[in-house]
C-alpha cells in the first residue's frame, strides 16, 4: 500500500490561477522522497492537499491508505509534520510545545528525549518567543517526531539550521526512515535531497515533469557527468579523438586540460583515445552532474519564459 497516493488532483484557485493540473503521485511505504520545484510550482498546495488544509477542486488524494480528505483526522494521527514556516508560540517553552503535541496525539513520548534528539534540549524551558529561527525548527522537527509517525511530510526541514544541523536533520531522517517511516519532504536545499532520497519528483506548473532515483534523472536527462583529463599539451588531434568517441557530448580545452563531456561513454575509452594521439595523461577525475543541473535541465522554460533555475547556487528558490 502506498503512503500516499495522489490521483488526478486539480486545484484552481479562482478562475485563473491553477496551482495543480491532474496530478498524479505515488510515494511507496518506506521511501524517502524528494519534492522539488520552483517558486509557484505547487508543492506547498500539494503538501496542503495532503493535509486536508486546502480541497482539491478535483481528484483525490489518499495518505497511509486513507481518504486525505475524509478520514483527515485519522491521517494526523499517524503523519508528523514539519510546516514551512510554523509559527511559535512565543510564550509557551519548549517542553510545553511538546506536551501540546503529545497530548493532541495521545502519546506518551518523553518531551525531553525527542528536545535531545533534535539538539534542543539545553533550552526546554526557554520561552520560544526568544528562539532563533534555527532553533525553533529543531523544535517544530521534535514535535513532528511525537509518537513515532509512520509518515513524516517536512517542508523545508533544513531552514535556519547551519551545517551541523542540516547534517543532524539527515541523519534524524534517516534514524526514522530506519525505523519503518515514510519520509516526504520538499526542499530547496539541493544538496539535502541528493544526501537522503531515494526518489526525487520534479514538479513545474502543477505536474510532475520528472520523477527517478537522481542517478536515473541524471541517465534520463542526459546529465552524464564531465571527465577532465590533464595532458601534457591539449593538442588538436587529442581534442577530436575524444570528440570522435561514441557518446562523448561536448570536448573543451583548460590550460592543460582536455575537459569531456561524457553521457554513455566509458571514461577508459576517452582516455585510450587520448592516448593514442601520443598525447601524456598525467591526471583525471570525474564529476558527476549535479542535482542543480538536473534541476535546471528539468525546468527551463518556466510561465516567464526564462529558465526557472537560473538563479541558483546549490538551491532553489522555492
Amino acid at each position: 500500500m502506498p503512503a500516499i497516493q495522489i490521483d488526478g488532483v486539480t486545484k484552481r484557485f479562482g478562475d485563473d490561477v491553477v496551482a495543480l493540473q491532474n496530478l498524479d503521485l505515488t510515494v511507496e511505504e518506506g521511501e524517502i522522497y524528494g519534492f522539488l520545484g520552483p517558486n509557484g510550482a505547487g508543492k506547498s498546495t500539494t503538501i496542503n492537499v495532503l493535509l486536508d488544509f486546502i480541497r482539491p477542486t478535483s481528484g483525490s488524494a489518499r495518505v497511509l491508505g486513507m481518504d486525505a480528505q475524509a478520514e483527515s483526522t485519522a491521517v494526523r494521527q499517524r503523519v508528523g509534520v514539519l510546516p514551512d514556516g510554523f509559527h511559535a508560540y512565543d510564550r509557551l517553552t519548549a517542553r510545553q510545545h511538546m506536551e501540546f503535541a503529545i497530548d493532541s496525539k495521545n502519546a506518551d513520548d518523553d518531551p525531553m528525549e525527542l528536545l535531545e534528539r533534535t539538539g534542543i534540549a539545553d533550552a526546554a524551558d526557554r520561552k520560544a518567543g526568544g528562539f532563533s529561527k534555527g532553533m525553533t525548527q529543531r523544535m517544530v522537527l521534535a514535535m513532528a517526531l511525537v509518537g513515532q509517525p509512520d509518515l513524516l511530510i517536512l517542508d523545508e526541514p533544513s531552514t535556519g539550521l547551519d551545517p551541523n544541523g542540516a547534517r543532524e536533520m539527515r541523519e534524524l531522517i534517516r534514524q526514522e526512515n530506519a525505523r519503518g517511516a515514510t519520509v516526504f519532504f520538499s526542499s530547496h536545499i539541493l544538496e539535502q535531497v541528493d544526501a537522503v532520497c531515494d526518489r526525487v519528483g520534479i514538479l513545474r506548473e502543477g505536474q510532475i515533469v520528472a520523477e527517478d532515483t537522481v542517478e536515473g534523472l541524471r541517465a534520463s536527462a542526459g546529465s552524464g557527468a564531465t571527465l577532465t583529463v590533464t595532458v601534457d599539451e591539449p593538442t588538436d588531434a587529442a581534442v577530436a579523438a575524444a570528440r570522435d568517441v561514441p557518446g562523448v557530448s561536448n570536448v573543451t580545452t583548460n590550460g592543460n586540460a582536455i575537459v569531456v563531456s561524457i553521457q554513455d561513454a566509458s571514461k577508459t575509452t576517452v582516455l585510450s583515445a587520448i592516448e593514442d594521439t601520443g598525447v601524456e595523461v598525467r591526471d583525471f577525475t570525474t564529476e558527476k552532474a549535479s542535482l542543480e543541473d538536473l534541476f535546471v535541465s528539468y525546468t527551463e522554460g518556466g510561465r516567464d519564459g526564462r529558465r526557472d533555475g537560473a538563479d541558483l547556487e546549490g538551491e532553489v528558490r522555492t
